[in-house]
């Protein structure tokens, strides 16, 4: 009862709350300015003192005045909202923040955009409703988008920067990208496999197209081919949660067995684990394993698994801050854009502007307010545990012989 009569208060003060929150015309009135001289000093706008902004913005924090969101929209163009999604799955029943990764990811890009003043909507790449045309971007950013991304390729139609988490492949036309040295990463696992003892290192790996999946499995047959070994590998659909595990079993059941794996996914580890245990192969003594992965379990699993992160954190925030620079960028510089002649302004030019964003081989153009297209390379971890440590030889210990009397 008490719990509910606070339950009311607090609801009543709310609502007392919003009925007395400070309007524009508060403003001007408590400042002693027209309305147009609170919206200029607000928004960095007109020809006022600084005096004049000053003695605004006072009055306006004093009176705990925020201008309405549907109002800025109309004013500026812009929504404060950025979009984020995974397309590669698109068609499955993928829900990707079940996955430490892309749970790292989001809440460190919600994180850079709420301090840049922006809101993060995590979006479905596919829906039985149109949520996509009822949600105002300002931009978005896709993680792994596939080759010709169709996704990707409607966003920039409308005029809508698309930076993605991943080098994207094909045409696939965004104003940047973000991403680990994958190759790099894959080579320096590989030889840390063959440093603790392996002669045959065997790959989990998916069939996807995206870049992630495509380039790490690359760098692993170059490995091979390098050091003259033949490639074992078995692939499975990643959006499938039961296919990994089929896929673990079917390559530990080889004739050609690898005694050392490295798998790509995160749910890999596990799933080599108990492979592993079904054949009666003890890790890291028979079979050495490595998975890719940013979940905290593998340290207490048995034995602990070497993991390599891929620091989802920092790409979280690096991805977000290209974005937003990429859209305030624009912004500027349609400002700054004299109105073009015969009545047509530069107001259309976010849905205009997608005829510059791109060439049609995906490399991005010079041009008023957009930039080359940024690649930023993240650095990757490789976070060593019992499950790859050197392979300890068994060694024959022989008794102390005693010398001869005649040698004493």
């Amino acid at each position: 009862m008490t719990a509910a009569k606070h339950q009311v208060s607090r609801g009543e003060d709310s609502r007392r709350s919003r009925a007395a929150r400070a309007g524009i015309r508060d403003v001007a009135a408590e400042a002693g300015v027209s309305i147009t001289t609170v919206s200029d000093a607000l928004n960095g706008k007109g020809r006022l003192p600084d005096t004049t902004r000053s003695h605004v913005r006072s009055v306006a924090d004093r009176l705990g005045y925020r201008p309405s969101a549907a109002a800025r929209t109309l004013r500026t163009g812009k929504s404060g909202l950025i979009g984020l999604t995974v397309t590669t799955y698109g068609e499955e029943p993928f829900t990707f923040t079940e996955f430490a990764y892309f749970a790292e990811m989001a809440r460190a890009a919600t994180s850079a955009a709420l301090a840049r003043g922006y809101a993060l909507a995590i979006l479905p790449a596919t829906s039985q409703h149109d949520v996509w045309s009822n949600v105002a971007l300002d931009g978005t950013v896709v993680i792994d988008p596939a080759d010709h991304d169709p996704v990707v390729a409607e966003l920039v139609r409308q005029g809508i920067p698309v930076v993605s988490d991943g080098r994207p492949g094909g045409d696939v036309p965004v104003a940047g990208w973000v991403d680990n040295d994958h190759e790099a990463a894959v080579v320096g696992l590989l030889d840390h496999l063959a440093g603790s003892g392996a002669r045959r290192i065997g790959l989990l790996a998916g069939a996807g197209t995206d870049t992630y999946t495509r380039l790490s499995t690359e760098a692993y047959l170059g490995w091979c081919a390098r050091v003259g070994q033949q490639p074992v590998y078995e692939t499975y659909p990643a959006h499938d949660p039961c296919a990994g595990a089929v896929a673990a079993d079917r390559l530990l059941a080889r004739p050609d067995r690898p005694d050392a794996v490295y798998g790509l996914y995160d749910p890999n580890g596990t799933d080599l684990l108990a492979a592993a245990r079904r054949y009666g192969l003890r890790v890291p003594e028979d079979l050495l394993l490595v998975c890719c992965s940013e979940s905290g379990v593998y340290a207490s699993t048995e034995p602990p698994v070497t993991t390599l992160s891929l620091q989802p954190g920092r790409i979280g925030s690096a991805v977000i801050q290209l974005l937003i620079d990429t859209i305030e960028d624009r912004a500027a510089a349609s400002a700054a854009r004299p109105a073009a002649v015969g009545g047509r302004s530069g107001g259309g030019s976010r849905r205009a502007g997608a005829g510059h964003l791109a060439g049609h081989n995906g490399t991005a153009l010079s041009g008023p307010g957009v930039r080359p297209m940024v690649q930023r390379v993240m650095p990757t971890e490789l976070i060593v545990r019992a499950s790859s440590q050197p392979r300890v030889r068994a060694t024959t210990v022989n008794q102390q012989r005693t010398p001869p009397a005649a040698d004493r």
